[in-house]
């Protein structure tokens, strides 16, 4: 089920039809909106205890249960690469287009235990970070 949100108001009612439809998670997917309202989705999460995972780390310490998605510290990096190369000259549209080098998964076991959830070893043990 695909559930849109585009503005803060949208949040709080699609967090209370997931309560109502009884929808067992949570994917939120990248967006500029979902970004700049990280806190209420978290803080929204945990009032209706839905397990959620994100695409940025930011959420998790933020609270949030899980994030698989892009680096942003390898992204940033990659931007200074780019940046250097125009300044040496080569034109922006020489340069080739590049997809995420590195994903991360980071779990947040407080969430996860104030979930009610069990987070399995072989998770954890893949996760690059694990906040307890």
């Amino acid at each position: 089920m695909v559930l849109n949100a585009s503005s803060p108001p949208d949040i709080d009612t699609v967090f209370k039809n997931l309560a109502r439809q009884r929808i067992g998670a949570l994917l939120v997917d990248a967006d500029t909106l979902f970004v700049s309202r990280r806190d209420q989705l978290v803080v929204l999460a945990a009032h209706y205890s839905v397990p959620a995972i994100y695409d940025l780390r930011d959420y998790v310490t933020s609270g949030g249960l899980m994030s698989y998605g892009s680096s942003l510290t390898d992204a940033y990096r990659r931007v200074g690469t780019y940046v250097s190369r125009i300044l040496k000259g080569t034109k922006p549209g020489d340069l080739p287009v590049e997809q995420a080098v590195k994903v991360e998964l980071v779990i947040n076991l407080k969430t996860a235990k104030a979930l009610g959830l069990d987070v399995p070893p072989t998770l954890l043990a893949r996760a690059d970070e694990v906040i307890e």
